[in-house]
C-alpha cells in the first residue's frame, strides 16, 4: 500500500476546497470579476449607498460589457458564452461588492438579454443583443405590477391589436435598471394569453420615473414603468412564447445567479466579522478568542460554504442541461436565508461599529431584505418546494 500523500493546508477562505473543483478558466474568471468590483466598486459604494444613486451606471455597464459580464451565459450576439458556473463565480464577486451592482447585471443579461435569445425573433436578437452584451444599451424587464407581484397571472397591463400595431397600456412596478434602460422587455395581457413585447424605451407613452426613498438597494436604479398607449409595430412581440412560462423561465434564470450572488454578500460580511474579531481588543484580548465568538464564526462558516457548495452543485447541472426550477428554488430560499442570518450575525461581533457604513455589513444585510422577496418570495419558493415534495398544489 502506498503511503498516503501529504494533506494540503487548511485555507480559511476555502474550508471545503471548492476551489479544486474549479478549472483555470472559472479561476481567472472569478478573477477578473473580483478585481474589476474591487477597483470600480468597492472605493465608492457607501457613499453610493448613502446618498442613494447609482452615478455612472452607463460608464459601469460598459466596463461590465467590456470585461464579457453581460449576458455571459449566453452564446452567439457578442456574448461570452460562458458556462454557468462562470457566470454564478461572477455573480457572487459582484454582490461581494453590492447587491445592487449584481442585480445590474442579472436584469440586463437573466431577464431581458435572456428573454430575447430564447425567444425572439432572429432580427429582434441582432438589433439588440450585441449593443446590450457591449453595455452600449441597458435593458430592463417589467413583469411585476403594484397589485400584481406573486401573482403574475392576474397582470392588468394588456396590449390591443390595431391594425399591423401593438397598443401596449398600463403600469410595472420595482424595476431595475427602469429610467436608464434603452430597451425593456415587458409583459402583457392579450387576447391569446401573456405575451412578450420589445420596447424601446424612446417610443411615445412610455415613461420610467425613478423610485426614491427605498432603504434597501440604494445603489441601484430602481423605477416604475408607465406605458400610456404606447404603439409598437406587429414585430415588436417576442414570438418564441406564449404564456407566463416565458417570464418563469426567465426569472429561473436570474434566480440561479441570485443562489450564488447572496453568498457573495455573505462572504463579504463574514470576511469583515473575521478581521474585526482578530483586531478588536475587549477584557485585555481580542474578541476572536472567546468561546462564544468562535462559536459564531464556525457557524457562519459551515452556512456559508455550504451554500456555495449548493450553488456550484446546481450550476454543475444547468451546465448539464439537468437543473430543474424546484433545484433553483430549494438554492435560492436557503442561500438569500442564510446570507441574511450570516450579515445579522456578523453585526453582533462589530457590535456598534455594525451599522456603520465603514463597514460593509449592514448595507449588506439590508440589501439582502430585498433579495428575500425579489425574484420569489420566501413563502412563495416554500410552496415550489412543497408541491414538488406533496404533489398538491396550496398556490390556489
Amino acid at each position: 500500500m502506498s503511503a498516503p500523500s501529504k494533506l494540503p493546508p487548511f485555507d480559511p477562505a476555502d474550508p471545503l476546497g471548492v476551489d479544486d473543483l474549479l478549472s483555470p478558466e472559472d479561476l481567472a474568471i472569478r478573477g477578473t470579476v473580483r478585481a474589476w468590483a474591487g477597483d470600480r466598486v468597492l472605493p465608492y459604494v457607501a457613499d453610493w449607498y448613502e446618498k442613494g444613486e447609482l452615478p455612472g451606471i452607463r460608464e459601469l455597464a460598459r466596463e461590465l460589457g467590456g470585461i464579457g459580464a453581460l449576458g455571459m451565459s449566453l452564446t452567439g450576439y457578442g456574448c461570452a458564452g460562458a458556462s454557468a458556473v462562470q457566470y454564478g463565480l461572477a455573480c457572487l464577486e459582484l454582490e461581494a461588492a453590492d447587491s445592487g451592482i449584481r442585480s445590474l447585471v442579472s436584469v440586463q443579461g437573466s431577464l431581458a438579454m435572456y428573454a430575447i435569445h430564447r425567444f425572439g425573433s432572429e432580427e429582434q436578437k441582432l438589433e439588440w443583443l450585441p449593443r446590450m452584451a457591449s453595455g452600449e444599451v441597458i435593458g430592463c424587464f417589467g413583469l411585476t405590477e403594484p397589485d400584481h407581484g406573486s401573482d403574475p397571472g392576474a397582470m392588468r397591463t394588456h396590449a390591443k391589436r390595431d391594425g399591423g400595431d401593438w397598443v401596449l397600456t398600463g403600469r410595472k412596478m420595482w424595476i431595475t435598471n427602469g429610467s436608464v434602460a434603452g430597451v425593456a422587455v415587458v409583459w402583457a395581457r392579450t387576447d391569446d394569453g401573456i405575451r412578450g413585447f420589445v420596447v424601446p424605451t424612446d417610443t411615445p407613452g412610455f415613461s420610467a420615473p425613478e423610485i426614491k426613498h427605498k432603504w434597501s438597494l440604494r445603489a441601484s436604479v430602481t423605477s416604475e414603468l408607465v406605458l400610456d398607449g404606447v404603439r409598437l409595430p406587429g414585430d415588436a412581440v417576442l414570438p418564441g412564447v406564449t404564456g407566463l412560462k416565458g417570464p418563469l423561465s426567465c426569472l429561473s434564470h436570474a434566480r440561479y445567479g441570485i443562489v450564488w450572488g447572496a453568498m457573495g454578500a455573505a462572504r463579504a460580511s463574514f470576511e469583515s466579522a473575521v478581521e474585526y474579531a482578530r483586531t478588536r481588543e475587549q477584557f485585555g484580548r481580542p474578541i476572536g478568542g472567546f468561546q462564544l465568538t468562535q462559536a459564531k464564526l464556525a457557524d457562519m462558516a459551515v452556512e456559508l460554504h455550504k451554500g456555495i457548495l449548493l450553488a456550484h452543485h446546481l450550476g454543475r447541472r444547468m451546465d448539464a442541461g439537468r437543473l430543474r426550477p424546484e433545484q433553483v428554488s430549494f438554492g435560492k430560499l436557503n442561500n438569500v436565508r442564510e446570507a441574511i442570518d450570516i450579515c445579522r450575525t456578523a453585526r453582533t461581533i462589530l457590535g456598534a461599529n455594525g451599522i456603520s457604513l465603514e463597514y460593509p455589513v449592514m448595507r449588506h444585510a439590508t440589501n439582502l431584505e430585498s433579495v428575500l422577496t425579489y425574484e420569489g418570495t420566501v413563502e412563495m419558493h416554500q410552496l415550489v418546494l412543497g408541491k414538488a415534495l406533496t404533489g398538491l398544489d396550496a398556490f390556489r
